[in-house]
């Protein structure tokens, strides 16, 4: 018999419901800067990039060798065994300023201008030289080794959407295109900060049943990777008025509010009363493990997300659920998440009632196919396994027990802002 997961049976809601009621509830803010290329990096694109020319811009080699007349070196051509005349060079940034005709050829780098006459380019390892002469010892045809104006972008072409993010692959498209400025969203300023008595900063000296604050740095640290301004409030000791003061004065002063803790249903966790107090509480409790106790609602007009005090509930969360509600604040078009069918290297415990997300690490197998194990104990309270991880497994919500051997969806964590 099917043991359901007893958290799940109450008040909690579908991880899938709860996202999009989540999203909808949010929109973009709408606030642009003209931004130089040398600070691009990572901001939010606010306007569709057109290209202002055509890339290339003129017909250049895509390889060393020699500029010449297909027709001059097909397998008939006469000159293809009495050799071409070598009449000159052309180099990225001095072209060959001459007319290649009959029986001629122009000696040629990468990147640089093919002359006019020329309609091919043959690799310097398909000829001999001699003299002022060049053999050919291969056919040719028109067009080959050749990078035509706009066969990369075409003047007016859009490039990039509003909404993308800028990484070093679009920071060196814009840079091709000439681009010195571009419109970019403002960053956005969220308010972070964790509750808990029990809490000490790194450095301070740990008391009876003291424990280090390591999700505010985690978090903070996610954010920053994100591009986001944070106002770190610190550690807020477990006292209703401290905690209404903290979130009055962190929702007058950021886009969004993040805590840490005091979600759950202890008799010190006061957040999602005080919420109810000063703001609007939109869910708490959600069908998912870790995480359950995630609280999302509103503060006036400023966003607040509540993440559970265990530290890879914080984790999670901030990846499944504030990641992609900060890109809505944000305008940041986010890509789906892609999801791999992986075999279960071993057992993997789950009780139906939840969708789980554990940890795993996925490897590519001997005959090419992808196998996950645990990266480690799936306990939300320790963080080394997940420091370990880079995968998350998408155990659905009915889904019961894993067996090695099973198929299991997961997507890669490895590398993000985590």
């Amino acid at each position: 018999m099917t043991t359901l997961d007893p958290c799940n049976q109450f008040g909690l809601r579908n991880f899938y419901d709860a996202k999009h009621d989540m999203l909808t509830q949010l929109q973009h803010l709408g606030r642009t800067e003209l931004v130089g290329l040398d600070q691009l990096l990572n901001r939010i694109l606010a306007d569709d990039v057109h290209s202002p020319i055509d890339v290339p811009s003129f017909a250049n080699s895509a390889m060393d060798g020699y500029a010449l007349r297909a027709a001059d070196v097909s397998e008939a051509a006469h000159f293809s065994s009495q050799g071409l005349t070598l009449i000159g060079t052309s180099l990225a940034g001095h072209p060959f300023t001459g007319r290649v005709s009959e029986g001629e050829c122009v000696r040629i780098m990468t990147g640089a201008s093919l002359p006019l006459g020329a309609d091919a380019v043959v690799m310097q390892e398909h000829c001999q030289v001699q003299d002022s002469l060049v053999i050919v010892t291969s056919a040719v045809t028109e067009g080959q080794n050749v990078r035509y104006p706009s066969e990369d972008l075409a003047q007016g072409e859009c490039v990039f959407k509003a909404g993308t993010r800028i990484n070093a692959r679009v920071l060196a498209v814009l840079s091709s295109l000439g681009l010195e400025q571009v419109y970019v969203y403002r960053p956005l300023t969220v308010a972070l900060f964790s509750t808990g008595d029990e809490l000490k900063t790194p450095g301070q000296l740990l008391g009876p049943g003291d424990i280090y604050d390591s999700n505010r740095i985690a978090v903070r640290a996610m954010l920053e990777r994100i591009g986001v301004k944070v106002a770190d409030y610190g550690i807020i000791k477990d006292e209703p008025d401290a905690i209404r003061h903290a979130l009055i004065s962190a929702a007058s002063n950021a886009d969004a509010v993040i805590t840490s803790g005091g979600v759950s249903v202890g008799d010190a966790d006061y957040i999602k009363q005080i919420l109810e107090e000063v703001g609007h509480v939109g869910f708490w409790k959600l069908a998912i493990k870790p995480g359950k106790p995630f609280a999302f609602g509103h503060i006036n007009d400023t966003a607040f997300f509540g993440l559970p005090g265990n530290p890879v509930s914080a984790a999670v969360t901030f990846h499944l659920l504030v990641r992609p509600a900060l890109a809505t604040l944000s305008g940041e078009t986010l890509a789906p998440t892609v999801t791999l069918q992986a075999q279960a290297l071993m057992d993997f415990k789950k009780s139906p009632g939840r969708m789980d997300f554990q940890r795993g690490i996925v490897s590519t197998q001997a005959d090419g196919s992808l196998g996950v194990v645990a990266a480690g104990a799936q306990s939300s309270g320790v963080f080394s396994a997940m420091a370990e991880a880079n995968c998350l497994l998408h155990l659905e919500q009915d889904r019961g027990n894993v067996t090695a051997g099973e198929t299991v969806s997961l997507e890669l964590i490895d590398g993000l802002y985590w």
